[in-house]
Parts: structure tokens; sequence; C-alpha cells
């Protein structure tokens, strides 16, 4: 301790005369210390001009004393940031990809080092950023068009000049928002095969190819994407294959489905946001029953279930794994059997308030028309689901008028329990809640065919509300238009609202609304 002492006075006493032989010699700066004002959150287009020149207060800053830099920073990529400026002044032709920026703006004294900075968002968007992507066909060969929310010009075959290879036979338009690379979230889906899309103005890439999402020999053309819990379920042809994903990429397996074909469609929870144990539902056409799929039940710590079971099989594994909890509802008495599947539809519509979307089913059986309402739900019930099976609904559709025509297109609202057919020109709707089932005519478009039909399922909170808008292609002398109806203030009927419009396409066969990404 008294070394310490006798350190710590020496090093007193070196200091007191170091200080005593500065003279004061010290080089003073004039700091001029700007106030950056002036400037604000920007929104901009690709390719137009950013213009912006802060004020920095009453002070004087002469040329080649304070040196200026604008700078952009991506907020959602691991990037370094970009300098876009050099001068006081900026003047930038916009080439940053659609995006989120931080933009940055510094003020640095040159003799000193010094620097003052302001930061502000900016907001880069396209014409492609948001809008609706519309699939057509043109004599048999796949064509994308969109419609720009930004400035409604309609852009016929976007992907005409990439180096996509022309497809034939188009299926669906997807936006896969969870579950897949977020650089290329959109799935384009011929009888040719499926493809990835690039989200900024749908580029593509030869590893953008479905085939880089499988694991087996055999290529897939899925009808559909389906994607609940932990994975995605697609069937190609008539067989079912799941990829699932838990925190890396998957790929697409073998089928499912053990000995039987299935119809292609997949049934999911469409509400829920957080499932652990998703079950799907898929439709056995041999035997003309519907089968549960639960992927997670083939897992260790599940006991190594079959994973793939008849709807009885399925309920009694759920009462199983929790007594109570395994089947909602009593909508109909038993789970049909012996018909054959027309269509089927996944929906946000929740009777029961169980965060349980209704999926409907239209069987036939015979020349008469059944509609089965089933909730799909989480077999481990972690979070969103309390059950795991629903009988939701049912209705008798066989007093419908055309309800089962070979050309019949169908959609079922998540509004209210209302669902809509169309024949020809003429669109129908029917009040589920009505028995038994009548079938009313909304309108007819004269001279023109209906081609499309469906209700877009919004992701985005601001967007919500406009899933319950009816979504309808047609075509006239070989035109499409694609209209689009409001639908939560007109409660489901459309007969009197007046639709958006919109022209210019080929063969209207899918439409989907690309939500801003960022």
């Amino acid at each position: 301790m008294r070394n310490l002492v006798y350190i710590s006075l020496l090093a007193l006493t070196l200091l007191a005369a170091a200080c005593s032989q500065d003279k004061g010699n010290y080089d003073y700066v004039d700091l001029k210390e700007p106030v950056i004002t002036g400037l604000e959150d920007q929104s901009v287009q690709t390719f137009s001009r950013l213009q912006l020149e802060p004020d920095l207060g009453t002070e004087e800053f002469p040329e080649g004393e304070y040196a200026y830099e604008w700078s952009v920073l991506n907020q959602n990529a691991a990037e370094e940031a970009v300098v876009i400026g050099t001068e006081r002044r900026l003047d930038y032709e916009v080439t940053l990809a659609p995006g989120a920026y931080t933009l940055y703006f510094t003020v640095t004294q040159i003799s000193t080092g010094l620097y003052w900075q302001k930061e502000v968002s900016l907001l880069v968007s396209s014409s492609m950023s948001e809008g609706w992507m519309v699939l057509c066909s043109e004599s048999g060969r796949a064509r994308l068009d969109f419609v720009s929310a930004l400035t409604s010009e309609t852009m016929q075959d976007v992907l005409r000049g990439s180096a996509m290879p022309e497809m034939h036979g188009p299926r669906r338009i997807q936006w896969l928002s969870e579950k897949t690379d977020v650089s290329s979230p959109y799935y384009l889906l011929t009888d040719d095969g499926a493809t990835r899309l690039g989200r900024d103005a749908f580029e593509w890439k030869p590893e953008y190819d479905f085939a880089y999402e499988v694991a087996v020999p055999e290529k897939l053309t899925p009808h559909g994407i389906v994607s609940s819990g932990f994975g995605k379920v697609i069937v190609s042809g008539t067989d079912a294959h799941y990829c699932e994903i838990m925190g890396i990429d998957g790929l697409y397996g073998s089928a499912v489905n053990k000995g039987f074909a299935v119809a292609p469609y997949v049934g999911a929870n469409a509400l829920a946001t957080q499932i652990y144990a998703a079950v799907h539902l898929l439709y056995d056409v041999d035997n003309k029953r519907f089968m549960a799929y639960c992927p997670l039940l083939a897992a260790n710590d599940l006991g190594r279930l079959d994973p793939v079971a008849d709807m009885d099989e399925m309920g009694k594994i759920a009462e199983g794994m929790a007594p109570g909890a395994g089947v909602l509802g009593d909508a109909f008495d038993r789970w049909p059997v012996g018909m054959d599947l027309v269509y089927m539809e996944n929906t946000r519509y929740d009777p029961g308030n169980a965060k349980m979307g209704l999926t409907y089913s239209i069987l036939k059986d015979g020349n008469d028309c059944h509609l089965y309402g089933i909730q799909l739900g989480d077999m481990l019930r972690y979070a969103d689901c309390t059950y795991v099976l629903g009988k939701g609904f049912y209705a008798d559709l066989s007093q419908c008028r055309n309800i089962l025509h070979d050309d019949a297109l169908y959609a079922f609202s998540s509004l209210k329990s209302y669902m809509y057919y169309a024949v020809g020109n003429t669109l129908y709707r029917v009040d589920l809640s009505q028995q038994p089932a009548q079938a009313e005519v909304q309108f007819v478009l004269s001279g023109e065919e209906i081609t499309m039909l469906k209700f877009n399922l919004y992701r985005k909170s601001e967007n919500m509300q406009k899933s319950y808008d009816l979504v309808i292609g047609s075509s006239k002398n070989g035109k499409g238009m694609l209209r689009v109806y409001e639908g939560r203030e007109s409660g489901g009927d459309f007969s009197s609202v007046t639709p958006q419009v919109y022209d210019g396409f080929a063969r209207i066969v899918d439409a989907e609304y690309k939500e801003r990404v960022y």
C-alpha cells in the first residue's frame, strides 16, 4: 500500500512539472457548426431524380473547408452503405433496387475531421413494387401481365426478354411470403413445370427452377403450393409431396400418399398465424374419402405415428393426445365417403372463433351436390389453435342451378357464409346461412365469358379488408379484362357494385395482388 502511495505522488509531481512548462502554444480553429435542417423522409421511384439541398443554418461554409457526403444503407440487407453524392446539393438518378433505406447526409470539417450527420428514411419503389400480377394464357403460352398500383399502367408480358424459358399451360401465380427465399417469393405454376420469380421486377435465374427444390428424381409440376406450420405441401399429378422448413431451406420428398391417388387440392388453415404440427386435408380419389395429413406425427418425439390417416383415425389420434380437444363442432355426423371431389378452397371464415378457417369442399354424388366446411388445426395446440379438426359446416347445394356445370368456377368469401360460382357469363351467389341453399344471380357480363373467380387473401394489415373483394377475370373477343368488386362495405352482395376495371390482357387464368415487401 505504501509503494502505491509513493508511485501516485511521483506521477502527480511529474504532471505538475509538465503543466508548468506549457506555454499555451495551440492552433485554434474557428469551428462553424452546421445545424442541418430541411431534410425529411423521402419516397421515390427507381430511375427518377432525387434532388435535395439541406439548410445548414446561418453560418457560411466556404468551399474547400467542408466536405459533404450522401450515403444510403439498406435496412433489410447486410450490406455496406453506398455513397450516392459528394456535393452539398444532392442530384441523384435513383438506381437503387426497390426497398427501404436510411439516407445519411454528412458534413465534415476538413481541417479537424469533425463531422455532423442527419439521417432520414428513404423508400425506393418501382412501377412493379405493388399491383396485380395477372397470369394469362396466350394461345397456351404462359404470359404474366402487371397492373401497377403506383402508375395505374398495365404492363404486358413482363417476363418477355428475360432468360426464362417459354412455359405453357399456365395454372397459377402465387406469392409465398413465408417459407421461401425473400428475394424470389413469387411462383409461376404451369403444365410445363414451375419456377420462382424475383421480388423486384420478376427477374429470373436458372436456380429459380422448381427442380432445385425437389429431392426426388421425377419432375414435379404443382397445381398449387400450400404453406402451413413448418412446411409446404403440393400436389403434382396425383401425388402429394411435403417440404419441411425449420430454419433452413428444405426439399420436397417422395409422395406422402401411399397406395392411393389424391385430387389436385390441399386443405390447410388459412387463418392462424402460428401453427406447429399443422394438419392438412387431402382427398383420396380412389376410395373417395378425405384423408388427414400431419407431417410431424412421424417425428420421434410424437411416437412416429403414421402421418396420413382417414378422418376418423386422425380424430382418434388427436383425442389420444389431448382428450376433449380432438374434433370441434357437429355440423355433420360422419365424414363423407363415396362421393367425387369437385373443388376445394381454404378461407379465413371462422364460424367457431377457434382460429381455424374453413376449408370448403364441393362433393358430387350423382346429380346431387354437397358442401362440407372442414376446419384444420394444430396437433400440438401450442399457439393459435385449440383443436385439431373441426366439422364446421354442411349444406346441400343440389337445388342451385348449374352448380355442377362442367365449366363452373367457384369462390368462397372469408367475410360471411357466402359462396359464389360462375357459369359462362353469369355470376351466382349462395347464402349458406339459408337452408335449403338457393342460388341467386348477381349479374351477367353480356358478351363475355368469366374465366377466373377468386378472393385474394391479403397479408398486410393495411390491406386485410380488401380480402373480401371479389376478383373476376373475363374474356371478350379474345381480350381479357380484370374486375375487382368491393366486398366489405357491400356485405358480399355484388349485384349493384361498380367494379374497378382493368383491360389489355390475354385470357386470364389467375391473378394475385403483389403487396409491398418492404
